[in-house]
């Protein structure tokens, strides 16, 4: 059995920002864990590079969509290994591999009667000279009244054709397009209705989907499938691989979220594997991404999998809510945002990945505070975690020239700590991740408690074999947490266990204590509370 984790492709036309992480965070975090556990894990993603908003970004800086696709693809592969995400395989989807799976994809559909050939209206804009992308054309959303693209209202998560869009707009030249004909293949979703609906109703019962994959699928379900067009006249992307239809494109529904496939039937070609081994009706697979990406992988991704036939439909939807920015929504238009790589030059990898998780927009929007990021790593990550770790390694390196007193560990805790494994495994699967952490992070608050009631300053004077178990049991919750928290927080987890000595990466309890330790460095440094004032003033100005 594998455990296929797909993290949501970005667009390849501008920095990531906060909101992105929070979204994709889960996914590293879960691919961390069933690793641990032994488990076969694929953990795949990739940059966008095809995208209309890439083809905008290229004619606001007049250069070429290839030379914005290449900026940002190396700055996010960056980004995601200096915060640790283990990607088995992050690739490209203007990478040749990419291009000639989709068009496999799409001529499966054909072949397999769910497309056919239409003649539609479409916006084209004549002072630009060229049919318009949905992305390309803005207006006011019929549903709820609020500004939207052509694609999809993010105020109301709506699904919109361009054409049904109030005052449209050329993202161009900002003129009205007029309406051509032109014509396209259609992907006959509604043919596929009763099997999505059951699909969700088993996903109802397993309970394996947040509530808002759930509760936005039934809705979209409960207004009919419509079909919809999925080849566009666009300036670059994947090749309609059909006489007649040269210079179109396949649209990036189904070229975009096939990534998932195409990565993975990439990595099996390098690795002599066999994809069905891979992707078949045993495989669980995590789709980690935000809310409004819902019905493109619970309703179109579904569709098309059940259209070629593939057996791996996705099991488990991890859609997390939005993550505001000091109680406004993020606006990357009006740089109302916290980009990755300026983050990541001044904190801690693991600090942000704590503030993310124990902040997770998990069932509900979550707001990022710089008060809130410097507080929480002064308080829980140095003087929580940081200081059990730094006073216990520190006491033996000063008290016992860096020895291990060789005793038994305490009952109570050994079955508390072998529990723990057990508990944060389980909501760990089940995409709890805030609530795992916090778990852990209780555990560490009482291994605080059990030193500072044990005394193990006066115990080593007064009693030294009840001294002994006590530093011994210390060394124990330490070598523990390098296993229990390498999912969430892994740079520290990896300083532990080179502190301690521990090879070993596993999920189960830590039986084995070094017999000496190396030299003791603090896991995390204190922040001054000055740069609140300082990080938001920063903010502020640059939205200016």
């Amino acid at each position: 059995m594998t455990i296929i984790i797909g993290g949501a492709w970005p667009y390849a036309n501008g920095s990531l920002h906060l909101g992105h992480i929070a979204a994709l965070l889960p996914g590293d975090i879960l691919a961390r864990y069933y690793r641990q556990k032994g488990e076969e894990v694929l953990y795949v993603s990739g940059s966008d590079c095809n995208g209309t908003p890439i083809s905008i970004r290229a004619t606001q800086e007049n250069t070429t969509t290839e030379a914005i696709a290449n900026r940002y693809h190396e700055e996010f592969t960056q980004c995601f290994q200096d915060l640790g995400f283990t990607y088995d395989m992050y690739t490209r989807t203007d990478a040749e591999h990419h291009h000639e799976s989709v068009q496999t994809i799409f001529l499966q559909l054909l072949a397999n009667n769910y497309l056919y050939k239409k003649k539609i209206e479409q916006a084209y804009c004549e002072n630009d000279k060229q049919f318009l992308p949905d992305r390309f054309v803005e207006g006011i959303c019929p549903n709820c009244g609020a500004k939207a693209r052509g694609d999809q209202c993010d105020n109301c998560s709506e699904i919109l054709d361009p054409l049904d869009l109030i005052d449209k707009r050329c993202k161009i030249c900002g003129n009205e397009p007029v309406i051509r004909e032109t014509e396209h293949f259609y992907f006959a979703f509604s043919q596929f209705q009763g099997r999505l609906e059951t699909y969700l109703a088993e996903a109802k019962v397993e309970k394996r989907w947040r509530d808002n994959a759930l509760g936005l699928t039934a809705r979209y379900l409960s207004e009919g499938v419509p079909d919809r067009a999925v080849t566009r006249d666009l300036p670059n992307g994947v090749e309609v691989p059909v006489p007649g239809f040269e210079g179109k494109k396949i649209y990036v529904w189904i070229e975009a979220v096939a990534g998932y496939l195409t990565a993975s039937i990439e990595w099996a070609k390098q690795h002599d594997v066999v994809i069905e081994d891979l992707w078949n009706e045993e495989t669980i697979s995590y789709y980690i991404h935000g809310k409004d990406n819902i019905p493109f992988h619970t309703v179109i991704w579904p569709a098309i999998l059940m259209g070629i036939g593939a057996k791996a439909l996705p099991t488990h939807i991890v859609s997390n809510e939005y993550l505001t920015l000091e109680k406004r929504k993020l606006s990357t238009s009006q740089n109302w945002a916290v980009w990755v790589p300026y983050i990541l030059s001044r904190y801690d990898a693991d600090s942000i990945r704590y503030f993310l998780i124990m902040n997770a927009p998990e069932n509900r929007d979550t707001d990022f505070s710089w008060r809130e990021f410097i507080y929480s790593h002064n308080g829980e990550l140095l003087g929580a975690y940081g200081n059990f770790v730094n006073r216990t390694l520190k006491f033996l390196e000063k008290s016992f020239d860096s020895q291990v007193p060789q005793a038994e560990v305490d009952g109570d805790v050994r079955k508390q700590t072998i529990r723990l494994f057990s508990d944060a495994g389980i909501e760990i699967e089940a995409g709890h991740f805030k609530q795992a952490l916090e778990t852990i992070f209780e555990y560490i608050r009482a291994a605080n408690r059990f030193f500072d009631e044990q005394q193990p300053w006066l115990q080593v004077k007064e009693d030294v074999e009840a001294g002994n178990q006590t530093l011994a049991t210390c060394v124990y919750i330490i070598a523990n947490l390098s296993q229990l928290l390498q999912p969430f927080l892994p740079f520290s987890s990896e300083k532990i266990r080179e502190m301690l000595g521990v090879k070993e990466v596993m999920w189960h309890e830590q039986v084995e204590l070094p017999s000496v330790i190396g030299e003791v460095t603090p896991l995390f440094d204190r922040l001054d509370v000055e740069l609140i004032e300082e990080e938001y003033q920063k903010l502020v100005n640059d939205s200016k």
